[in-house]
């Protein structure tokens, strides 16, 4: 099966917790984190700051998976951590690996 991109916009008050899940879950083989500002957020999210600024800090964790562990690892995300205001979206990666 492809494998895919799980990309994931996560508050800061959330941070800690998400990469620790994302350790602890053996469908992600790999994935980085890094600061990042989200527009287009709904403004009831965002705080006064940022309303100001039109944009939201965040931090993208962008993961690799398995398709077949999608549904899965999916699943574990929302039961964890519903009402976290996490944002998430998929894409297919057409090629990995490493430079040898």
């Amino acid at each position: 099966m492809s494998e895919l991109c799980l990309t994931l916009l996560c508050p800061p008050a959330q941070e800690e917790r998400v990469l620790d899940m994302l350790l602890m879950t053996p469908e992600i083989t790999v994935f980085t984190s890094s600061p990042s500002a989200a527009h287009g957020l709904h403004h009831s999210n965002l705080s006064a700051g940022e309303q100001v600024l039109g944009l939201a800090v965040m931090t993208q964790v962008q993961a690799l998976l398995s398709g077949r562990d999608q549904d899965a690892v999916l699943a574990e995300l929302k039961r964890k951590l519903a009402g976290s205001g996490l944002r998430y979206w998929l894409t297919p990666v057409l090629e990995s690996g490493e430079l040898a």
